[in-house]
């Protein structure tokens, strides 16, 4: 697709429409990346879990082995973009918790998506093809609902994510031990294979350290444990969250956030009734709910945070 434009023509496109540098690709595996993004204006104040978007022009490149894309000829000239949340690397390269200082990049934790139901996939596999020093576009807005605003230092905080959906729980993270965070903190975190977790390591690093921190993982596709896997939501009803945690999962004092796959999450759509109904299999939200927890929502407060992903 690069050769349907002439050389300068993407020279000038990229001038256009570029305003930030690959500057750190970690490929955890061929599938996974773990990228730092410098804009080149400053970035603009945001609160951990939020999120902005990212894009690369459709003449950019695409890896091998994808499904076959079919453009229309105005395309070539645009730029795909998605959005993305944050993520971050917590501690620096001296092991200490990122200074913000320091903090001249954006993270993203991003997946290959190879294939789609629909439409071939625009971006994941144009940002797969790049290099570091590579440019592309950021957008300089950084928004969104699920932070920690309504976290106390002495709530239990538990976080729980699908994949890539771990990234806003990493800059969670940071914030609740730059502030010292008093409660319990627990990052829950579910993928096919040990090797999916990308920032497996860093989150060791902070178990030694911090006392007051759990990181339970789950894996569903792993030999030893085909038979007796387990999901997020298994953890609940058998008791095994509050086992893990050595503590009472309390409303009154807990927060829980979720962010990944929809089937983990369990978002209730409103009906024709004007009624919440629950979708199935069911969700970590109507585990919760049954036990007194509430999904926050617009003008409707809970202590059940979710991120609709995808």
């Amino acid at each position: 697709m690069e050769d349907s434009l002439a050389s300068d023509e993407i020279v000038r496109l990229r001038q256009e429409h570029y305003n930030a540098t690959l500057t750190y690709d970690h490929r955890p595996h061929e599938l996974l990346a773990i990228m730092r993004i410098r804009p080149d204006s400053p970035i603009a104040p945001h609160r951990a879990g939020q999120y902005t978007s990212i894009g690369l022009g459709y003449w950019e490149p695409r890896v091998a082995g994808c499904q076959q894309e079919e453009l229309e000829p105005d395309q070539l000239t645009k730029v795909v973009k998605r959005a993305y949340s944050l993520s971050s690397p917590v501690l620096g390269d001296d092991g200490e918790l990122l200074r913000p200082e320091d903090e001249d990049f954006l993270e993203f934790y991003v997946v290959l998506v190879r294939d789609a139901e629909k439409r071939a996939p625009a971006l994941t596999p144009r940002l797969f093809a790049l290099a570091e020093g590579s440019r592309l576009f950021v957008s300089e807005k950084i928004t969104g609902h699920y932070t920690l605003d309504r976290v106390q230092p002495d709530h239990t905080v538990i976080m729980m994510a699908t994949g890539t959906g771990e990234a806003p729980h990493n800059t969670m993270l940071l914030e609740l031990l730059r502030r010292g965070h008093k409660g319990l903190i627990t990052s829950v975190v579910c993928v096919r294979y040990q090797q999916d977790l990308g920032y497996f390591e860093t989150h060791q690093k902070i178990l030694a350290r911090v006392p007051n921190y759990r990181y339970i993982t789950l894996t569903t596709r792993e030999e030893h444990n085909l038979q007796n896997k387990l999901y997020i939501q298994d953890l609940i009803p058998s008791g095994q969250l509050e086992e893990r945690i050595g503590r009472v999962l309390d409303p009154a004092s807990t927060h829980v956030f979720l962010c990944g796959n929809p089937n983990m999450i369990g978002i209730p759509k409103k009906g024709p009734d004007g009624q919440h109904h629950y979708p199935q299999p069911t969700g970590v939200i109507e585990l919760l709910e049954s036990r007194g927890f509430k999904a926050d929502r617009t003008r409707e407060p809970g202590n059940i945070h979710f991120e609709q992903y995808w």
